[in-house]
């Protein structure tokens, strides 16, 4: 969908603290492990008019433990962070986003699905978690920002993870994911896994050794 000429590109929009977008919410829905979740999403974030494939793929790839602590980062309007909150019911899921608008959604959205195990937090990369450590860390990450940003995540994902964490992120190919499988199979041996294919998209785990 084309953007309105007096707003800026979306791609600028949600890597933005204060998108410029005009607001227009609207509900969308989608089924979770046999649970109907509702979710208002809007202009100006990430995945504004609708829940994308990749981040579809990384749901459905996702393995969350019943006790597992997760970090979503860069949560956008929550669809991550929801299911997560579903899956490890006896956990803890802290989402964050630079992007208010998207963590004001993302809040919503975890009080209209009944989630109480969950918290959104505001600021870039692991800003908003300074040295908590997690079980998993769920990305899609903002691969239009550039490379460097991108191995910024990656590089520090292990200072956040406890023993035999997980980092799990997607990626499509036009935007460098091989690229990244390879960097974290040469930093990671043995660990890096792809757990799902589809539509160019690849989900790939990497595990902390210790």
């Amino acid at each position: 969908m084309a953007d309105d000429e007096d707003s800026p590109p979306e791609s600028e929009q949600y890597f933005s603290a204060q998108p410029r977008a005009r607001s227009a919410p609207r509900t969308l829905r989608f089924l979770y492990r046999g649970e109907l979740l509702t979710f208002v999403v809007d202009r100006g974030v990430f995945a504004g008019h609708g829940l994308d494939p990749g981040t579809a793929l990384l749901i459905e790839n996702l393995v969350v433990r019943p006790t597992d602590r997760v970090l979503d980062l860069g949560c956008g309007w929550g669809a991550v962070g929801v299911a997560a909150a579903k899956a490890a019911p006896e956990g803890h899921v802290v989402l964050t986003d630079v992007n208010r608008r998207a963590a004001h959604l993302a809040k919503r959205n975890l009080e209209r699905n009944g989630v109480a195990n969950a918290e959104v937090r505001v600021g870039s990369l692991y800003e908003p978690v300074g040295d908590e450590r997690f079980d998993l860390i769920a990305a899609n990450p903002p691969y239009r920002l550039g490379r460097p940003h991108v191995l910024t995540l990656l590089e520090r994902a292990p200072h956040h993870l406890g023993p035999r964490g997980r980092l799990v992120l997607v990626g499509k190919g036009s935007l460098g994911i091989r690229f990244y499988q390879e960097w974290l199979e040469s930093r990671w041996p043995g660990t890096v896994a792809v757990l799902g294919r589809g539509s160019g998209y690849r989900v790939l785990e990497a595990r902390r050794s210790a």
